[in-house]
């Protein structure tokens, strides 16, 4: 940050709260609901959420944080930095990545670019938010990280679950194998876990979602779990004697038909797979009786040529129009290329005139917006036996459950539904009235905020903000290089230090120097001395558990209260004091009040992920971190090396992208996944050998701090920084860049 950052406030006269929703295509108005996978009803809950609270009273402020995206491919209006979504509530898109728009299951190697962003805007907005809530796992990754470096209350949506998805995936033939290449299922579940572990609110749709599909993760916590229906914006969907049909729409619909008075079976889904398109259609084609009854109608997205589809919504489009063909459907199923996000209520309203019937058929369903939409539409509806509709159908007793694997079911409820005028009269005037009751914005946000609100009151005030004693030579400095701290391996480290202090002396005390070490603040300033570093502005000890500042070394207590949230240190030493494999390491230099200290024999003892899920599966929150291959050390989850640097530099306002990290250790990885400049050199440990393919680390042929020296050329570090494009590493194989280890966020090999 430059020094005209304006100081961080969190006192306001409402509450301020930010949501993060990182992938797919995000814009105030005209979603692109359908366009892919990444473009569901989640975008539409995120954009349509942040503006209802923005005109709620007792909210001041609304930031909806996306992944801006600049890319001749989709709409400019992903590359707008801000968007007005109302007087309160806006739209930031943060830089993460590559500029283009690709798949969520290849944003995970950027989440943390994106974190530190966020932490940029954050204090450009001179602001700190009250509460975050994050959306979907790769965000819930993110707002954890948020959360925990600045103290504010978590909430988390899941939307969809990475364990549901893959038991889905293995139940329909695939692979765990496949399935983990193509959609990265291990990082996922594992930042759902780290979300889940961080969260003090847990946003569930249905009570199928809390007793069910959170019920198979470690971090399970139903008593923090709140049952929250989505609302809808009814205002936009109207029954036939509210509104008209737009003519434009029945034309499309009906050059399809042959009989256009039907009633007509409606479908609006994504073209993809788990949405069970095909079942409806075989649903239809082999019941006689329906297809003289009534007209199939489905809106699968937008179309030009098949083959520029995406590969998924181009195979299920290929098997629909096959099952077309094979049923020979011609005159009784309507499917129209193209719609505008408008013409949407349209579709439900001329399905609901023809006295038809919506029908979801999708293997699972995590809520079901289409159902309200519907239902908000006078329109009955037959739906999939899992998770949303149940709670839908049993809140508005407007329509079936079904089995999504029975098409003859299907066929046989949509039938149902059909033949009895005055039963379909009851379940659309029930579907009205019920939407009205359960599912309108207002009560949603009138409930989050009861929910939030006892959050935010027990969170104490920023421990960011500089007390008026406080005094350090950062105040000058406008970049910093932080290291941590071996002893030489070579006459060549000693030279590069000597050409290094009279680099920082002509630098005309704009540049700082900070070191940050697992070692005891004696052990420091003793290798300091020996190795005649520069004067260190901050040493940042045992792995974040202390804090210090100038020729003084006034230690920052703030930190330490920030960092010992949670913390349960005589609990975990207890738990592990018999753990086959692990010995306490002497008390003296090595023990700390937030760090615990063991040798680690890895021929016996668990792995380092084994043990972090140990201490999950006993309601335990810490990071483990595995060092030279023979210790392990376990820190409270606020601290650690990259958390207690970002701290210095949002405390001081100093830009990430000023900051150079020399890292040699496993306890240096999260210092390096982000937006500061790092230098691996060629003595770098094990554990460090996959931090070699982020963005903004660079390799050194050479040992340490000649290492560092030849990462301050690259960087251009003294003079105007040379940041390297988010490109410049693109051609590195995704297989070789392992799942983000979301819980302690250090990549070892195992």
């Amino acid at each position: 940050m430059d020094d005209n950052s304006p100081p961080l406030v969190t006192a306001r006269s409402g509450l301020y709260v930010v949501h993060l929703s990182i992938h797919g295509l995000i814009r105030g108005e005209n979603l692109e609901l359908g366009r892919d996978s990444d473009t569901g009803g989640q975008c539409k809950y995120v954009v349509e959420l942040a503006k209802c609270m923005g005109e709620h009273p007792d909210v001041e402020r609304v930031d909806l944080l996306t992944r801006r995206i600049v890319d001749p491919k989709v709409s400019p209006d992903y590359a707008e930095l801000h968007e007005v979504l109302n007087e309160k509530a806006n739209i930031f898109r943060i830089e993460a990545g590559p500029r283009r728009y690709f798949r969520k299951e290849s944003l995970w190697r950027y989440l943390d670019v994106f974190a530190d962003r966020c932490l940029a805007f954050f204090r450009q907005q001179g602001a700190i938010p009250d509460v975050i809530h994050a959306h979907y796992a790769d965000a819930g990754y993110v707002g954890a990280r948020l959360a925990r470096l600045l103290g504010r209350p978590f909430v988390f949506t899941g939307h969809s679950l990475g364990k549901s998805k893959l038991e889905r995936l293995l139940e329909s033939g695939m692979d765990a194998e496949r399935a983990e290449k193509k959609y990265n299922l291990n990082a996922r579940i594992e930042a759902e876990e780290y979300a889940l572990d961080s969260a003090q609110l847990i946003c569930t749709s249905t009570r199928q979602e809390r007793d069910e599909q959170y019920a198979q993760y470690a971090c399970y916590q139903p008593e923090q779990m709140r049952v929250i229906p989505p609302g809808v914006d009814l205002s936009r969907f109207k029954s036939p004697a509210e509104a008209d049909v737009s003519t434009e729409v029945s034309d499309r619909i009906e050059r399809f038909y042959t009989n256009p008075k039907l009633p007509t079976i409606l479908a609006i889904a994504r073209a993809d797979e788990k949405k069970n398109l095909s079942s409806l259609v075989k649903a239809y084609g082999e019941n006689a009786e329906l297809r003289e009854k009534a007209n199939l109608l489905i809106i699968a997205g937008n179309r030009d040529k098949l083959e520029s589809l995406s590969t998924a919504a181009r195979r299920v489009w290929t098997d629909l129009l096959k099952q077309i063909d094979d049923y020979d459907l011609y005159g009784s199923i309507s499917i129209p290329k193209f719609h505008t996000p408008d013409e949407i209520p349209h579709f439900y309203r001329y399905a609901a005139k023809t006295e038809g019937v919506f029908v979801n058929p999708a293997f699972v369903e995590p809520f079901g917006l289409t159902l309200i939409e519907a239902a908000a539409s006078g329109l009955p509806i037959v739906a999939t036996d899992d998770g949303g509709p149940r709670d839908i159908i049993a809140n508005c007793q407007n329509g079936e459950l079904i089995s999504a694997f029975d098409p003859e079911g299907i066929g046989t409820a949509i039938l149902k539904t059909l033949s009895d005028p005055f039963a379909w009269k009851r379940l659309s005037e029930n579907g009205l009235q019920g939407v009205r009751d359960h599912y309108q914005w207002r009560s949603h946000v009138d409930t989050y905020l009861k929910e939030v609100e006892p959050l935010v009151n027990r969170m104490s005030s920023s421990f960011l903000s500089i007390a008026p004693e406080e005094k350090s030579s950062l105040l000058f400095r406008d970049r910093l290089v932080f290291t941590g701290q071996d002893e030489f391996s070579s006459l060549e480290e000693s030279e590069a230090v000597v050409e290094l202090k009279q680099l920082m002396l002509d630098s005309d005390r704009s540049v700082g120097f900070g070191i940050a070490t697992g070692r005891s603040l004696n052990q420091a300033l003793e290798l300091y001395r020996e190795q005649s570093l520069p004067h260190p502005d901050v040493v940042i000890s045992h792995l974040g558990g202390e804090i210090h500042y100038g020729r003084n070394l006034e230690p920052d207590t703030a930190w330490q209260r920030h960092i010992n949230h949670r913390w349960q240190r005589d609990e975990i030493v207890s738990l592990l004091q018999n753990e086959e494999g692990l010995r306490l390491q002497e008390e003296d230099e090595h023990q700390h009040q937030f760090k615990i200290s063991y040798h680690w024999d890895s021929d016996c003892a668990l792995t380092r992920q084994k043990l972090q899920r140990r201490l999950r599966s006993e309601g335990i929150e810490a990071q483990v971190i595995l060092s030279d291959q023979s210790s392990i050390d376990i820190i409270p989850p606020r601290s650690g090396k990259g958390n207690a640097i970002r701290n210095v530099l949002m405390k001081w306002g100093i830009s990430p992208e000023n900051t150079l990290m020399l890292a040699r250790r496993g306890s240096d990885y999260e210092a390096l996944s982000g937006t500061m400049l790092a230098v691996l050199p060629k003595d770098h440990k094990v554990e460090l050998q996959q931090a070699r393919f982020l963005p903004r680390v660079y390799l050194s042929e050479r040992p340490g701090y000649a290492g560092l020296l030849d990462g301050v050329r690259k960087y251009r570090f003294f003079d105007e920084i040379k940041l390297p494009t988010a490109d410049e590493k693109q051609d590195a194989s995704m297989e070789s860049v392992v799942a983000i280890d979301t819980h302690a966020r250090v990549a070892v090999i195992e």
